[in-house]
């Protein structure tokens, strides 16, 4: 059980890693995912929504096999820790261009013909005036989504990344104790998540106020 404890730190912090990373890379991948998605162009919507549907369709450990067992490039392949962030990068700006596409449906009518009086073309309306409150509309979304997100990254510890599950399975195997090890990190987990949900529901009760 010591073994565990001194190793609980660095595998709190590659959990951390993994769903942080995941999360920020996600985030920036869905903006083109999420604008293709809402384009007057129906060809390019309908490949953005199949894009969107599949992933989000495929549980995340199939995903993770996918990326760790089935893609190898000469003696190339990718090892733990780089497929368990392109994975969750993948399935996170899925999910996220669907906020993001909730926040710019939420844009009325009216800022983009304002825009329009004032000259602005597409790129400069999206910037100035439809991004800041999509992303306004979104924030809570992605906290909420983050939630999950950590949650859901503690499957990587079947590939060998050394997260707060690998570390709780290799000390119940040690020591069989099946209890201790997995009650400290739903702990550690409760520890992080429940300030996270805390924080989405206060942006959204924030953003209700700024809205009425």
């Amino acid at each position: 059980m010591t073994d565990f404890l001194l190793a609980l730190p660095a595998a709190l912090g590659m959990t951390l890693l993994v769903s942080l990373s995941s999360l920020a890379i996600g985030a920036v991948a869905a903006v083109p995912l999420m604008l293709g998605r809402v384009s007057e162009n129906r060809v390019l919507s309908r490949i953005c929504q199949a894009i969107i549907e599949v992933v989000r369709g495929i549980p995340p450990v199939v995903w993770v096999f996918i990326i760790f067992f089935g893609i190898q490039i000469g003696a190339f392949r990718f090892n733990p820790i780089q497929t368990a962030i392109i994975g969750f990068s993948l399935i996170s700006a899925a999910y996220i261009a669907e906020i993001y596409r909730g926040g710019f449906l939420s844009v009325k009518a009216g800022q983009f013909e304002a825009a329009a009086a004032l000259g602005l073309n597409k790129r400069r309306t999206f910037i100035d005036v439809v991004a800041p409150q999509m992303f306004r509309v979104a924030v809570p979304g992605i906290a909420t989504y983050g939630v999950g997100l950590l949650k859901d990254t503690s499957i990587v510890s079947i590939i060998g990344v050394m997260d707060i599950v690998f570390v709780a399975n290799r000390a119940m195997r040690s020591t069989g104790d099946a209890i201790t090890p997995f009650l400290i990190i739903a702990l550690l987990y409760l520890v992080i998540s429940v300030p996270m949900g805390l924080l989405g529901r206060a942006l959204y009760a924030s953003l209700q106020k700024k809205v009425a």
